[in-house]
């Protein structure tokens, strides 16, 4: 038994029903049963190249147009627009126009199945799902659809809900009756047009003819047998293919071979009001999100200098946990770096590090990266994501931008310049032993010349605060250490200052390899101690 799947890829549905005007604003819902036959018909001779019905083809049809279908419908609503046509005529120098009505089903992303009864054999089935992908619309021709043939067993009868009504039925109030136009089957429209065609040619055998008819007057008398039988297609195959001119001219007040059918469907098929907006589905946790700074005259000596490095990841990261606030205390772990109750995360500084970042190598903060291992939620991708400006010392606006998202891994894909500057920070994919810093490294507590508190202790105990193998060596670099001087070192906003207002270049030899982003010490949440692999290339 063959059903029938239908999408919209336009989200609409163009048909008005049979004997209404379209400005009367209906929509035929679901599709009549003869339009679809029809609809098929059409498609054969379109796509499958008929020039004549094959046997084949009528077999199939004949099927069809002998049971009426059930549908299963999704959810739709009723929507218009209007058009002021031209007539083709002019008054007072003006084109005269008239209101036209389009109506449609907003179907959106729903799809409708349609299911007949009737056993096809395995060439008719080959045909209809022949005929149904070939299918490019239904109704008019705004009407784009995609249609296949489904099997069997991913169906429920029990689903469907617009269903044929048979003599002595009665629903409840949850169902409403509708008239559709349906093929007559072809075995009762062939008794039927047999009889009619008898009636209308019976006055032209008048009884006891004394002579038999000359050759002229039986060649008259056989044109106007045909005339008179004309009207009436020899089977349900010709009416199919009858349009509406030739079953107008003949004065039939609806297609012959046609029959008005009654069916049920729910009584909220079809909504006048808004449609309803689909179930957002929340967005997928993410491990980055890379925004880049450009100032409104777009020059880039105007970006603020690396030296600012913690104090422009200060300034973005107020304004972004405002944003997620709303107006109200903001519940954003990953951001904040707190629990509902305010207090710290202990969660070995897998929360957010918002890293102000110099890829193109000019001496200016050109991008914010924002990565958190714990990754970051709907709330906070939503507040990256709306954060349109931050500011720079003096109040100089910088405007941003989100150009990636998603792991650490897609960084090197980068264009350019900016994906190498992205390799060094990370690594290399199976990761990396040395690295050297890119900011300043500054002790998060006071330094002793013995113990666990000298510099070889507190970066072993930033290491294993992040679960990081243990490091083999660590050498202060004086070039690097005196390049990075100029840094400003100090929190400004919500942080206690370090210990020690110094920062150091540092390189640093671990066990094992690993991979990037590394930052550690005072304020790396903020873009101190960020350091790159050296052997990334």
């Amino acid at each position: 038994m063959p059903t029938l799947q239908l999408q919209f890829p336009a989200g609409r549905y163009h048909a008005t029903p049979w004997g209404h005007h379209v400005n009367e604003g209906l929509i035929e819902w679901p599709p009549s049963p003869w339009r679809l036959v029809r609809a098929l018909v059409a498609c054969g001779f379109s796509s499958q190249r008929w020039t004549d019905i094959p046997p084949l083809a009528r077999s199939l049809i004949d099927k069809l147009a002998s049971v009426l279908p059930l549908y299963k419908l999704p959810e739709i609503t009723a929507a218009h627009t209007r058009h002021f046509m031209p007539v083709g005529t002019v008054d007072k120098g003006r084109e005269k126009t008239t209101l036209v009505w389009d109506t449609f089903a907003n179907v959106g992303n729903g799809e409708l199945f349609i299911h007949w009864p009737c056993e096809l054999n395995s060439d008719e089935t080959v045909l209809l799902a022949n005929l149904a992908r070939d299918l490019n619309y239904l109704g008019r021709g705004e009407s784009w659809v995609q249609a296949q043939i489904v099997p069997d067993a991913s169906i429920s009868i029990h689903e469907f809900n617009a269903v044929p009504h048979h003599d002595g039925e009665i629903q409840d109030r949850r169902y409403e009756q509708i008239s559709l136009m349906a093929a007559i089957p072809a075995d009762s429209y062939q008794s039927w047009q047999r009889e009619k065609a008898r009636e209308a040619v019976a006055h032209l055998d008048l009884p006891g003819a004394k002579k038999s008819p000359t050759a002229k007057q039986k060649e008259k008398l056989d044109a106007e047998k045909r005339r008179l039988v004309d009207p009436y297609p020899p089977d349900l195959i010709a009416c199919l293919t009858k349009d509406t001119s030739w079953w107008k001219g003949h004065r039939w007040s609806q297609p012959p071979g046609s029959q008005r059918v009654l069916y049920w469907r729910p009584n909220q098929s079809i909504e006048v009001t808004a449609p309803r907006k689909p179930l957002r589905q929340p967005p997928r946790p993410v491990e980055m999100m890379l925004l880049a700074l450009t100032t409104p005259s777009g020059g880039k000596s105007a970006l603020p200098s690396i030296t600012r490095t913690l104090p422009q990841g200060e300034l973005f990261h107020r304004a972004v946990v405002a944003r997620a606030a709303n107006g109200d205390q903001a519940h954003c772990p990953e951001l904040t770096g707190q629990d509902q109750q305010h207090k710290p995360l202990r969660d070995h500084h897998r929360h957010a590090h918002i890293v102000t970042l110099d890829l193109n190598g000019d001496g200016h903060l050109d991008h914010v990266l924002v990565y958190a291992q714990m990754r970051l939620g709907e709330a906070a991708q939503r507040a990256i994501r709306t954060l349109r400006r931050t500011w720079t010392k003096g109040g100089t606006d910088i405007q941003l931008a989100v150009v990636a998202s998603g792991d650490l891994e897609s960084l090197p894909q980068l264009r350019g310049g900016l994906g190498i500057s992205a390799r060094r920070l990370l690594g290399r994919p199976q990761g990396s032993h040395i690295w050297e810093s890119v900011t300043p490294f500054v002790l998060p507590r006071f330094l002793k010349p013995r113990g666990k508190n000298t510099i070889d202790g507190q970066i072993s105990a930033e290491l294993a605060s992040r679960r990081l193998p243990p490091m083999e060596n660590v050498r202060i670099d004086i070039n690097l250490t005196r390049g990075l001087r100029h840094f400003v070192r100090c929190r400004g906003h919500g942080g206690v200052p370090p210990p020690m207002d110094s920062g150091y270049g540092l390189c640093l030899s671990l066990s094992e390899p690993v991979c990037g982003p590394l930052t550690l010490g005072y304020g790396s949440h903020f873009g101190l101690g960020l350091f790159q692999a050296v052997d990334a290339d």
